[in-house]
């Protein structure tokens, strides 16, 4: 049987709450909802896009404790706090994950305190931005 691998980051509150960021099993990737606190730091930004791109840094912080990028992403949901933040806020995400083209959930509910402004949750397959892509465009 392949270990598991739970990813910490130090955060108080996935003690306080007893998750880890990142559970890995086999090259199923698992990334728990990140916000924008700045690990060294501990600070959050408080502009809706500087806390975008700190997600964004800690995701791939993360991905990377395990051989992963952000191009092995299959799966993301959007959490935006403010509905009026979804547009600028989705032209930077889909920068980060233009050609990478996973399936995402976009959502506004209230976040677990009113500092936060975006966070982001992915689910990836080690591996996946080396495997061989197919893509089909269906007329709805």
């Amino acid at each position: 049987m392949n270990p598991i691998i739970k990813v910490k980051t130090g955060s108080k509150f996935e003690e306080q709450a007893s998750y880890s960021r990142i559970v890995a099993v086999e090259n199923w990737i698992f990334v728990s909802n990140t916000a924008g606190r700045n690990p060294q730091t501990k600070e959050i930004p408080e502009d809706v896009l500087e806390q975008t791109r700190q997600v964004f840094a800690n995701v791939e912080q993360a991905l990377a404790a395990v051989d992963a990028t952000l191009a092995d992403v299959v799966f993301s949901r959007v959490y935006v706090q403010n509905p009026d933040d979804v547009p600028a806020v989705m032209d930077l995400v889909g920068e980060k994950f233009r050609g990478i083209n996973p399936a995402t959930t976009v959502t506004c509910p209230p976040l677990g305190s009113t500092l936060y402004k975006f966070e982001l949750e992915v689910t990836a397959w080690r591996g996946a931005s080396q495997a061989e892509v197919k893509e089909i465009t269906v007329a709805l």
